[in-house]
């Protein structure tokens, strides 16, 4: 019988680690499944996709691709071939996600509160990353594609974990926006002002850069160069899986690749091969069906390899929707976007597969934070001893929910935190908020997608999201039996920063 996650109590392991939920059949299960991989083939490899401002609703397992005007087969796919997360978590914004996931941590202990913007310092160094810990551990570990976690010399990835990088440190419209004379013709068209441009302090390439070495530029990233990056940078990971399969099966290194496209973040100038190729016959969809067509090329690697069935894969997107870019903007059919805590901002979509491990064609609605990946990807690694002491860590180990064919989600709570601002945390069906942002599109709260206004509520807001997807009824009046879960959560999640105090190196704009 399915627990009730209102009424399950959790286990903390230590006062460091976000208490879990242990279901002890469903862990002795996945922990012998593990043992025999173990046994049999040493640690999987592992590769994280992850897109830019895809929306949940974008791929046709999750309801669109040829709905929505761009089909992708490959991922629906992938998603046939493992596990199809529902609730699938992300930070509101790409900078805050992506240290999440590389920490393990939230937006709020780690400090990247917001994405630096033409090359404003600040960023992970002084984190302890869990590629760092796998490559401690034994992984070769690449990374390709966007960073935009720091451009300062201690953030960048050779710096925080990776063995090689090769991809750009910012974002994409950092590149080109100031390029293209429909958004900047009086930037364009004033030599005065593109000089002053070209001359801001910010990486303007795409680099390449070795363990503890120096960033080398390989290209500026001009509107025709920004075209070609994510094919540019599929290539570099299908040479990277092709290498490390070289070596006999027992004699390969397991490796972690973290591939991060360009794809589908605003301005969107697909690959001139995939102009028109979507129904929609826009860039954005456009853009869709390149992603897809990567994703159906790297899996094809791995097979082609023999590396497919020892290679864990989890793909997603760094954040909801960018609403203040429609038409150029992903698909969500939740409320609200990108920057904000309402479910379009931060429910995304999570593909898992690992043939013979993970199920395939399961779908299922259990909790699942990004930030789980570090606790849950240095267990596959047999690096679960590492996780450090001295600080927080929000992720929770989802080993048995993943691994357990019909398992069931160790997570009670997801947090919503709106830059410093406590928003708002989901138990099951239910969402307890007690800030949020507007979301109409002409509010800006400040830089780096965040849209709206910050409001926040003198009685909380409840939503039953199976009923509400939308978050329009607010439920409270007749959930009153429910108050004391919710502020009780809220009371234990707060206090945890009382020990553990919040960093802010990229600190949040008013």
């Amino acid at each position: 019988m399915a627990h009730d996650p209102i009424v399950t109590e959790r286990v903390r392991d230590r006062d460091s680690l976000e208490p879990h939920f242990v279901f002890a059949e469903q862990e002795g299960r996945a922990a012998a499944r593990l043992a025999e991989y173990r046994a049999a083939g040493g640690r999987p490899n592992i590769v994280v996709i992850l897109f830019d401002d895809v929306g949940w609703g974008d791929f046709g397992c999750y309801g669109g691709g040829v709905a929505v005007g761009a089909p992708t087969p490959n991922i629906d796919r992938l998603a046939r071939r493992g596990t199809l997360l529902t609730s699938c978590y992300s930070e509101p914004s790409c900078t805050p996600s992506r240290a999440s996931l590389m920490t393990g941590r939230l937006p709020m202990r780690h400090g990247l509160l917001r994405p630096p913007m033409y090359g404003q310092p600040g960023g992970l160094q002084g984190e302890v990353t869990f590629p760092s810990l796998l490559s401690e551990a034994g992984y070769v570990t690449q990374a390709v594609g966007k960073w935009h976690m720091g451009e300062n010399v201690e953030s960048q990835p050779q710096n925080v974990g990776f063995d090689d990088f090769y991809g750009f440190l910012s974002v994409s419209d950092m590149y080109t926006e100031w390029r293209d004379p429909y958004f900047f013709p009086e930037i364009v068209y004033s030599e005065e002002r593109t000089k002053w441009v070209e001359n801001l302090a910010f990486n303007k390439c795409f680099v390449h850069a070795t363990r503890g070495g120096e960033t080398e530029d390989v290209e500026e990233v001009t509107i025709p160069v920004l075209s070609t990056l994510d094919d540019k940078w599929a290539a570099y990971s299908l040479d990277f899986i092709r290498r490390m399969a070289e070596p006999a099966r027992d004699e390969r290194q397991p490796w972690f690749l973290y591939h991060c496209t360009r794809g589908a973040h605003f301005d969107n100038y697909p690959l001139e091969r995939f102009l028109g190729s979507s129904p929609a016959k826009h860039p954005y969809k456009d853009t869709i069906i390149e992603l897809d067509d990567i994703v159906g090329r790297l899996v094809a690697e791995l097979e082609a390899t023999g590396q497919a069935e020892d290679t864990f894969i989890f793909l997603s997107s760094d954040n909801g929707p960018e609403m203040e870019t429609w038409p150029d903007a992903a698909y969500s059919p939740f409320r609200s976007a990108k920057g904000s805590t309402w479910e379009g901002g931060q429910r995304v979509p999570g593909i898992v597969a690992w043939p013979g491990m993970v199920a395939a064609d399961r779908a299922t609605d259990g909790l699942f934070s990004q930030m789980d990946l570090f606790n849950t990807l240095l267990r596959l690694g047999g690096a679960e001893g590492s996780i450090p002491f001295d600080r927080y860590i929000d992720g929770v180990d989802q080993t048995s929910f993943l691994l357990d064919e019909a398992g069931e989600s160790n997570r009670k709570f997801v947090y919503y935190w709106l830059t410093n601002v406590f928003s708002a945390l989901r138990v099951g069906e239910w969402k307890f908020m007690v800030a949020s942002t507007s979301d109409d599109d002409r509010d800006c709260l400040n830089l780096g997608g965040f849209t709206g206004v910050t409001q926040k509520y003198s009685h909380g807001r409840l939503y039953n999201l199976y009923l509400d997807p939308k978050e329009s009824h607010s439920y409270m009046i007749r959930k009153l039996a429910y108050i004391d879960s919710f502020t009780g959560g809220l009371r234990d999640h707060l206090m945890s920063f009382g020990k553990y105090p919040p960093r802010q190196p990229i600190a949040a704009m008013s």
